[in-house]
């Protein structure tokens, strides 16, 4: 089990997540290896406020405003002002309870 940032950011050496991630950590570990379409259908089908704000994250980082409000509204998060690196490990402790 992934118990921390540090530990999450080390398994992003490995060809796949750890297969007990939960949906939104396991979309995280997908957009950091850059895999976009995976991260999206990974998060897109989870009703878990997580999930959205991970699926918002994701459509910030590509430019996609208007979605990524709406997503960020689901997740009962206000829309992020700080930057894409520091959202991620925000979202990324949060999930990993850090």
């Amino acid at each position: 089990m992934v118990v921390n940032v540090a530990d999450f950011i080390a398994s992003l050496g490995g060809a796949a997540p750890a297969p007990d991630l939960n949906a939104p950590l396991a979309g995280l570990w997908w957009a950091a290896k850059g895999d976009w379409d995976r991260a999206h259908t990974i998060v897109q089908d989870e009703s878990s406020r997580e999930a959205a704000w991970v699926h918002a994250y994701l459509h910030r980082v590509e430019g996609d405003l208007g979605n990524a409000g709406y997503w960020y509204r689901q997740a009962g998060q206000p829309a992020a002002k700080d930057s894409l690196e520091a959202e991620w490990e925000r979202i990324a402790a949060t999930l990993l309870g850090a």
